[in-house]
């Protein structure tokens, strides 16, 4: 009888346990602005637009077409050979799709990553907030995630920012991934994010994008 294979090594590289029953089910996450939706056909053009700019160049682009349609091709499988992914960002009321958000580990990444990316015309509004909000509570509260980094390049100022307001840590002490040069932020576990300021900070930023606190007389400033 032929013994069972066995894998050591980084979990996340096992190709022996591979997280079903598959197809995997994309679950729709809703918030007070958002819809976070499966990767569908109909939203290539904007992610392959923005792969293909320089907004990109911290999350390695630019990329040519053929690069752009397997990266989408990966945000896609991703789902059906990790259990988890990347979900497109619609805004309720018009339906159009502002950017990406969710969980990343292709192979090689030490740990699980939540990560996002904003349409360059639809950043500043606070969707990335509030959609990587909202998707590291469906990971921790019905995935059962005890934590995950986000890898961002040390220039990437707004990234950094962002993962600040989510109550992340930079981590000196952990792997890395590519050529070593990306920061590792460290979000919060469960039980720290729980009925602590973090929480409520980024549940006031959102309700202030949402509905702002100081309002100019004169109608909007910009």
């Amino acid at each position: 009888m032929t013994e069972a294979a066995t894998f050591t090594g980084n979990p996340l590289e096992n190709p022996l346990t591979i997280p079903g029953p598959r197809p995997v089910t994309i679950p729709t996450l809703e918030t007070r602005r958002l819809r976070l939706e499966p990767p569908k056909p109909e939203d290539y053009p904007n992610f392959k637009a923005t792969f293909a700019s320089y907004r990109s160049r911290f999350m390695g682009g630019p990329l040519n077409p053929y690069e752009s349609w397997m990266l989408y091709a990966a945000e896609i499988g991703h789902w059906q050979i990790r259990g988890f992914g990347m979900w497109m960002i619609h805004l309720k009321e018009t339906g159009e799709t502002v950017g990406m958000a969710g969980g990343w580990a292709p192979a090689g990444w030490p740990e699980r990553e939540i990560a996002w990316i904003i349409w360059p015309e639809k950043a500043g509004k606070g969707y990335a907030l509030e959609a990587t909000d909202a998707a590291r509570r469906f990971f921790y509260q019905t995935q059962g995630w005890e934590g995950a980094v986000s890898y961002l390049d040390p220039y990437d100022l707004s990234s950094i920012k962002l993962a600040e307001r989510l109550g992340c840590k930079k981590d000196k002490e952990a792997p890395t991934i590519g050529n070593d040069e990306a920061a590792v932020y460290r979000h919060p576990s469960p039980a720290a994010l729980r009925n602590t300021q973090i929480e409520d900070g980024i549940a006031l930023e959102i309700e202030h994008h949402i509905d702002p606190i100081f309002k100019h007389k004169g109608g909007a400033v910009d």
